[in-house]
């Protein structure tokens, strides 16, 4: 599902780092992309059920080259070496104490980007975390709403051994439209441990509008 395709894709092979498609292929995972709608966009990666997600995300983000980015507490960037860490493989700092809330933070971050002509992508999971949860946290959707991107489906499927960055949505704002569609993207998509992917469904408590 692509509500971009007719436009044409921007790929970041010159960012790309041949070795990570190596060792992704080393370990018996699939990689497959299509590029990307645009510069800057919110991707959401489901399910989300063990540490070893991230290490498979890593790699397909330096592989396919895509200048991924993911949140983390600000405070975490004051840790001298874990600071640095964080930066290299694509941390963004937040400050969740901020009074303006985390997704405005996060699209004045598009906004000056786009500004700037700086492509973005920002990585999240919807879950929150890797243990079981009764629904999805719902700042990626108010993100991408809000700042009028578009969101990409990763699947990050372990039954296949594939990671599938071809699914990008335009939000319509219709929440129950909108989860019926990302519901049928992810059909039958299996985390490395299935009984702890969370349900396909969310709640907007502030309406977000364009």
């Amino acid at each position: 599902m692509n509500d971009f395709a007719t436009q044409p894709p921007i790929h970041f092979a010159h960012t790309a780092r041949p070795w990570a498609a190596w060792v992704l292929k080393a370990m018996g995972w699939q990689l497959e992309s299509e590029g990307f709608p645009g510069p800057c966009g919110v991707a959401i990666v489901y399910p989300h059920t063990s540490n070893w997600d991230f290490v498979i995300m890593i790699l397909a983000k330096w592989a396919i080259g895509v200048p991924a980015r993911f949140m983390a507490k600000d405070s975490l960037f004051k840790i001298p070496l874990l600071g640095r860490w964080l930066q290299h493989v694509g941390g963004l700092a937040i400050d969740r104490q901020s009074p303006h809330g985390v997704v405005s933070q996060v699209v004045q971050t598009f906004k000056a980007h786009q500004r700037a002509g700086e492509p973005l992508w920002l990585g999240l999971t919807p879950e929150g975390t890797r243990s079981k949860v009764k629904s999805w946290r719902s700042g990626f959707y108010q993100i991408a709403l809000e700042a009028q991107l578009p969101l990409g489906l990763v699947e990050l499927d372990y039954a296949k051994k594939r990671v599938t960055f071809t699914s990008f949505l335009r939000l319509t704002g219709d929440l129950a439209h909108d989860i019926e569609r990302v519901q049928s993207v992810y059909d039958g998509v299996q985390g490395k441990h299935p009984d702890l992917a969370a349900p396909i469904v969310w709640q907007v408590r502030d309406t977000v509008s364009r």
